[in-house]
């Protein structure tokens, strides 16, 4: 090493100056140190931390619709999702690297991640499976409560679902058109569970399209094609994400007017619904606040060495807006 033949010192001892190790005195310590700096020497960090056993290194990804590459920062409740685990992260001294969401396995695995984060798993995820064998704590959905290392946040998908349906209900719908994710994901597989008990118990013939792909244009299609059938429904909700401006938007283009002719629900958090000619209802699901509970369990381990499970169950949010309101005729 020739910083240990100009400071005139051994390779162990300019290596233990470089790292904070070894019995070495404050005058040896400074003079590796400062002819380091002198030499332009930068010790490898990431070697450094993974010598002292961790690297403050936090993986995220999300793992819907993994079939294909698709930027999952355009999802609004990704986005938001992202934000606040990686400002959290941030806090308490830990970076968070962002992975695409079909990232090979191999590709993690070069990565010296001291846990994990993956947003809306596969079933059976091998990721999931990966981490947890190589005991890396992951933050993900309710699929790994009871499995050491795993930290889950999740929300009620039923009260969920039966508070926009309900709602819905009681403004006059009789045709609930569901327009959902088509993927097995726990968020898509739990919801579709729930609409389908709610339309079972009122003895409602269920009527839900599935989109293929994430993003606006397939639930726009899907909308779409629902309202060029015939007779269009009385209801629209929205649970795959969408902007709510342009669901208005596909109802005009076949001559319906929001709420009048079709109420209109959205699993949402763009605020822009509020915005809307007419303001949109939203169901939130609170990624701010699963976010903000699971590192709170995320980080608890981290610090403390703790691997025993633990989860939380964060509730969603309903705001009703002027589109999913009937107007009172006179």
């Amino acid at each position: 090493m020739d910083v240990a033949r100009e400071a005139g010192l051994s390779k162990t001892t300019v290596s233990a100056a470089l790292n904070g190790t070894g019995r070495l005195s404050a005058e040896v310590r400074a003079h590796a140190r400062e002819t380091a700096r002198r030499m332009g020497y930068r010790p490898n960090a990431t070697a450094r931390l993974l010598r002292a056993g961790h690297a403050r290194l936090i993986g995220f990804t999300a793992r819907e619709y993994v079939e294909a590459p698709w930027s999952y920062l355009e999802s609004p409740y990704l986005s938001e999702l992202t934000h606040t685990t990686a400002q959290l992260a941030l806090e308490h001294g830990y970076a968070m690297v962002l992975l695409p969401n079909c990232s090979p396995r191999d590709e993690w695995t070069d990565l010296p991640v001291d846990a994990v984060i993956l947003a809306d798993p596969e079933a059976d995820d091998p990721l999931v499976d990966d981490f947890l064998a190589a005991g890396i704590p992951v933050f993900t959905d309710q699929r790994v409560e009871g499995r050491q290392g795993g930290y889950w946040v999740d929300i009620d998908y039923d009260a969920a679902m039966r508070s926009v349906l309900d709602h819905l209900a009681a403004q006059g719908a009789r045709d609930i058109v569901l327009i959902a994710p088509q993927n097995d994901s726990q968020w898509a597989q739990r919801s579709m569970d729930s609409y389908l008990a709610w339309c079972g118990e009122r003895g409602i013939a269920p009527h839900a399209v599935a989109t293929q792909r994430p993003g606006n244009a397939a639930v726009l299609k899907a909308a779409d094609e629902v309202l060029s059938e015939g007779p269009p429904p009385d209801a629209l909700f929205a649970l795959a994400e969408v902007s709510p401006p342009l669901m208005i938007d596909v109802a005009r283009k076949h001559g319906l007017s929001v709420p009048d002719d079709v109420l209109l629900v959205c699993c949402s958090e763009d605020p822009v619904a509020a915005h809307c000619a007419p303001p949109v209802t939203t169901l939130s699901m609170q990624p701010s606040a699963i976010a903000a509970a699971g590192m709170e369990l995320l980080l608890d381990a981290l610090e403390s060495g703790n691997v025993e499970p633990a989860g939380r169950v964060v509730p969603t949010r309903l705001d009703v807006r002027a589109s999913s309101l009937r107007k009172t005729r006179e």
